[in-house]
């Protein structure tokens, strides 16, 4: 006779990662004495990033743990909001430059660049204590990470609303530079000037400036869509928080 397998139970949220055949969140699998919760629940390709909650017989345990033949898993997902080792500080992947000006215009620390490889990715992540935000699998799976988490969305505005609600980072809007993560501080009008066009001179008195790459800022003709982009954060972060 088969020796009973073990039994994972996946939270609904987790089902998106499971193979098509495995979504209706139980799957059956067979018992190998060496095997791990961590191992059994990513060789399914759910990242521990995403997993909350191990329980066996309603009782919690560590993803370290070895089922027994016959156990029957409960698997849930990642509670909201969810609070960090470190304060709320983010590396993002290469695919992600569009969430990270969005991010940083809200001045929530985070490091991108369009050319990092998955190692130095890692390395930034782990050496600067930032969680890893990505919509790469296989990159959560890495052992060697210290902090991930799987980002939902394929519209960046979605992904940024996806990302806020699950970590709800303190927001300070303006305060970094969208394109290089820099702090941007207030700035007189007669130490940029010579910096803009005539144009912008003459229709503007308020402007900054970063003080790691220079770039000069100024309410525009995209301040409304921009100053919307910060309402939409501070509500998002709000109802997670609250």
């Amino acid at each position: 006779m088969d020796r009973p397998g073990v039994r994972l139970r996946f939270a609904a949220d987790l089902r998106f990662f499971l193979p098509h055949a495995h979504r209706h969140g139980e799957v059956r699998a067979p018992h190998d004495p060496t095997a791990t919760l961590g191992h059994l629940v990513q060789a399914l390709g759910v990242p521990l990033t995403e997993v909350g909650r191990l329980s066996v017989g309603g009782r919690a345990v560590p993803d370290s743990h070895r089922p027994a033949p016959g156990d029957t898993v409960e698997v849930a997902g990642v509670r909201r909001p969810q609070r960090l080792p470190f304060a709320p500080r983010f590396v993002l992947d290469v695919h992600l430059g569009a969430l990270a000006r969005r991010l940083r215009l809200v001045g929530v620390d985070t490091a991108y660049a369009n050319d990092l490889d998955d190692d130095t990715l890692v390395e930034i992540a782990n050496a600067e204590r930032r969680a890893l935000l990505t919509q790469d699998r296989r990159l959560l799976h890495r052992r060697a990470l210290t902090a991930g988490a799987y980002v939902h969305g394929h519209d960046p505005d979605d992904q940024f609303r996806d990302v806020l609600g699950r970590f709800a980072p303190p927001l300070a809007p303006w305060t970094r530079c969208p394109a290089c993560n820099g702090d941007v501080a207030p700035a007189a009008k007669e130490t940029v000037a010579h910096l803009v066009e005539p144009g912008t001179r003459r229709s503007h008195d308020t402007f900054s400036r970063c003080r790691s790459c220079g770039r000069v800022y100024w309410p525009g003709a995209h301040h409304t869509r921009l100053a919307d982009v910060v309402r939409t954060a501070e509500s998002v972060v709000a109802a997670a928080a609250g």
